[in-house]
């Protein structure tokens, strides 16, 4: 642990953008829990409540900043987002992307409020989990959250009772289902709501993870309407009502990623992306060795300073449930013998290029999915559902402080007067040079009280304690 004899200066530096978000007291709280979230290997409220050896604090004080402190988690975002419009570094750009990907919050036991029993595809296991749908922004230069919500899981009783209310009805003879197999009972609940979902009193009963996507988006779109970001996602969120929700409800351009399974329609007939692809694959390769005309073209592009290279066929075509797509099917390797990829996009005159950027700066969320549990997007201990939802907000104030600081050059000249080497940009060198400031500053408060007579030993006494809690 770092034992903190002071709020660390890249928390005191950003502070004043959030004064206005909470009681002078709550205030207090907020700071002390950013430090422990950047600085402290333990993000718990135990764990962050135990660095501060001078000012010791009541643990229960800081739990009750997040269990009843009357600050709003959208005016904690606000602020955040204003801090970051402030830096010209992480100002939003003409070429951002914004993206929309969601991660497991993984936790042993049971006993928090709307936990659920998901599938974890990395682990090939079920866990017990929160799940988080974020709204990302990426450019070259920095990249962070914009909008997040947590999914609850479905309330079966609610949708029970709230579709017939609606005018929905439900099959007397999968009643039985409720008690002899209640799995089946509740994947059939889903699929009615699911079939009906495009009412809004339906929509209402259940929040899908696509649902809270389009609100997310929806609630951008309301608050930036000179914007014109595009939309990235993977194939899980590539859903044909998704895409036609961000292409005539927001009038959003976006990039998303097919199947093998899905289906273009050729003039021979429908045939699936993968056979497709193959064909396209064989008569390339003929090319090549013929000295015929290529069906795969190099592109590159520029990526967060760094060079990408794809080999890609992009073409519009009619791909089945999606209607008139951009079609792009890319390889990493010139021989093409690696896998094919499949991007689609509703910007029927986008080239391939600008399809690859787009779809690249996909992948910063999934960074931030990982980088923030570094800074404990899933080491919260507290069970109410509305304490982690302001734990998370947290984390995404740590980890924004940590994207802004490269950008700032007063708080660079600050810190490089007292760590005297060269700060790099990355939220992990940030997180580090957190923990080396706040090292300093132990070192000089140790120095001067044995200055002023009193004893190493003395001196010591608390730190110690601390860490043999």
């Amino acid at each position: 642990m770092f034992p903190l004899v002071e709020i660390p200066e890249l928390v005191q530096h950003y502070a004043p953008f959030f004064a206005s978000v909470f009681s002078e007291k709550a205030f207090i709280q907020f700071q002390r829990y950013i430090s422990g979230l950047i600085v402290s290997e333990n993000k718990t409220v135990e764990g962050i409540n135990r660095l501060f050896v001078i000012e010791v604090r009541n643990q229960s004080s800081l739990n009750r900043f997040l269990t009843e402190s009357p600050f709003a988690v959208e005016d904690l975002n606000q602020a955040r987002l204003a801090l970051l419009a402030s830096l010209p570094g992480t100002q939003m750009k003409k070429k951002g992307v914004l993206s929309v990907d969601d991660t497991h919050l993984s936790h042993y036991g049971r006993f928090f409020d709307q936990i659920a029993y998901l599938y974890d595809p990395a682990e090939k296991r079920h866990r017990w989990a929160h799940n988080l749908v974020n709204l990302h922004y990426s450019d070259d230069l920095t990249d962070y959250p914009v909008a997040f919500q947590l999914w609850k899981p479905a309330d079966l009783e609610k949708l029970e009772h709230g579709l017939p209310a609606i005018g929905v009805k439900l099959r007397a003879s999968k009643f039985a289902l409720k008690h002899e197999e209640p799995k089946k009972w509740r994947n059939y609940l889903l699929g009615v709501w699911r079939r009906h979902q495009s009412k809004p009193e339906v929509a209402e009963l259940y929040k899908s993870k696509l649902l809270i996507a389009r609100r997310l988006l929806q609630a951008w779109v309301a608050d930036n309407p000179e914007s014109n970001l595009p939309v990235a996602f993977d194939n899980w969120y590539t859903k044909p009502a998704f895409c036609r929700f961000l292409d005539k409800e927001l009038q959003l351009r976006y990039v998303g990623d097919l199947a093998v399974d899905d289906e273009v329609f050729l003039d021979a007939g429908p045939e699936s992306l993968e056979s497709f692809a193959q064909r396209l694959k064989e008569e390339h390769l003929a090319a090549v060795e013929s000295g015929g005309k290529k069906v795969f073209h190099k592109l590159s592009f520029d990526y967060k300073g760094e060079r990408q290279t794809y080999y890609s066929y992009c073409r519009t075509h009619r791909i089945r449930n999606f209607g008139k797509q951009r079609l792009v099917i890319s390889h990493r390797q010139a021989d093409l013998s690696d896998g094919p990829i499949f991007t689609n996009s509703n910007c029927l005159y986008w080239q391939a290029p600008g399809i690859m950027r787009i779809r690249r700066h996909r992948w910063p969320v999934e960074t931030y999915h990982e980088e923030g549990k570094e800074e404990g997007l899933d080491q919260y201990q507290v069970r109410d559902f509305e304490a982690i939802d302001r734990h998370i907000a947290l984390v995404a104030v740590a980890y924004s402080l940590l994207r802004a600081a490269p950008h700032d050059q007063a708080l660079l000249h600050k810190l490089q007067r007292q760590l005297e080497f060269n700060l790099e940009d990355s939220a992990a060198f940030w997180r580090r040079a957190a923990q080396a400031q706040s090292l300093w500053v132990l070192a000089c408060f140790i120095a001067a009280a044995v200055t002023q007579g009193h004893s190493l030993r003395e001196v010591m006494a608390p730190f110690l304690a601390a860490v043999c809690y």
